[in-house]
């Protein structure tokens, strides 16, 4: 079995695309905006929860990072969601929400790092919802980074 050379511009074959888009890329991609979106919803829901009564998460007398409970309930909130907007376009396909995403699930690893003591099960998950955001979108190579 003879293989032909393929012509330049035309998709090789470990792509599935027509764009030559890596598949295994495109997927990480459509599943870190989507864990994005689910992490800003999440985020909007703590927020919420902040907001609405500050007695429900614990309060820390000692810790260097001392901020009202609402006050870190509208942070949160304002962070839920921008990253739901982000997220959603890096669904969309949208060129500027990869570095947006990159730079937003950043400082929500540190808002979440942060809110440890407050939450810690939540921010933990958070933090690792954040984590992979950032390797999926780092590590595509599909489009141009610069």
């Amino acid at each position: 079995m003879a293989q032909s050379a393929s012509t330049p511009g035309t998709p090789h074959s470990h792509t599935a695309d027509p764009r030559g888009v890596n598949p295994w890329a495109a997927g990480g991609i459509m599943f870190a905006g989507v864990l994005l979106m689910v992490d800003g919803v999440l985020g909007a829901i703590k927020g919420i929860a902040g907001i609405a009564s500050n007695d429900v998460y614990a309060r820390i007398n000692d810790y260097a990072f001392k901020f009202d409970v609402t006050a870190w309930g509208w942070i949160h909130l304002a962070l839920g969601i921008v990253l739901v907007v982000v997220g959603w376009g890096i669904l969309r396909g949208f060129g500027w929400a990869r570095g947006v995403g990159v730079a937003l699930a950043a400082l929500n690893m540190i808002a979440n790092f942060m809110w440890l003591p407050y939450q810690p099960v939540w921010a933990v998950v958070s933090l690792a919802i954040d984590t992979f955001v950032i390797w999926a979108l780092c590590t595509d190579r599909s489009k141009a980074v610069i």
